[in-house]
């Protein structure tokens, strides 16, 4: 599986991968990240794009939340009460798969390693893509530094106007949205649905 995951709850989140990704497939989105955050009332966090690569937007997140909540609520992978939040990569998102460092190799990203790299932990510069093992990151002073996967705690694009342009012509239309997302809470849940900065709240369990 093309998705990586890097905190405590790594049995748990790989369990709600198998479990979505089908759904999310036959739904024509891709499965970026799930990340599990907090231990009260903890956020299941999913991050999703469009099969083609593209950024989803809020309708997107809409669907989503729905079919996933109900999912989850049939399977019931966690326990107690947790919210769950659906998003977008965004523009300047994370590089979680090496499809993500490949496809947006030539772009300045910032990682931080979980192990020393050379004697340090964080480095800054331009991603050159990755192989199933290892990216490649070039570095401010024209040296090339190979980062195991595996050993990545997080590394993500810096919003450029580079950046910026290449999204805009893979998805015009999702720029406006890119920081939209759509939250709700699962096990006697209420559900959010968040535009802006109006909430409604519907289907409460």
């Amino acid at each position: 599986m093309d998705s990586i995951n890097i905190s405590s709850d790594i049995g748990i989140e790989q369990r709600i991968i198998t479990l979505i990704e089908p759904t999310l497939t036959d739904m024509g989105f891709e499965l970026v990240r799930v990340a599990l955050l907090g231990k009260q009332a903890p956020t299941l966090q999913i991050m999703v794009d469009r099969a083609d690569g593209s950024l989803i937007n809020i309708e997107d997140c809409e669907q989503i939340s729905h079919a996933l909540s109900a999912l989850l609520d049939i399977h019931d992978p966690l326990e107690g009460a947790w919210n769950l939040e659906v998003s977008s990569a965004g523009i300047d998102r994370p590089l979680v798969r090496p499809k993500d460092w490949n496809r947006f190799a030539g772009h300045l990203a910032r990682v931080e390693m979980m192990i020393p790299i050379g004697g340090r932990r964080r480095f800054s510069g331009i991603a050159l893509g990755s192989d199933e093992e290892n990216a490649r990151l070039r570095l401010d002073d024209g040296d090339e530094v190979v980062l195991p996967l595996a050993e990545i705690r997080k590394a993500k694009l810096v919003l450029t106007d580079a950046l910026i342009d290449a999204c805009r012509h893979m998805n015009p239309s999702a720029l406006s949205d890119e920081d939209e997302q759509i939250s709700g809470s699962g096990r006697r849940k209420e559900n959010h649905f968040k535009k802006t900065d109006k909430t409604h709240r519907s289907k409460t369990h």
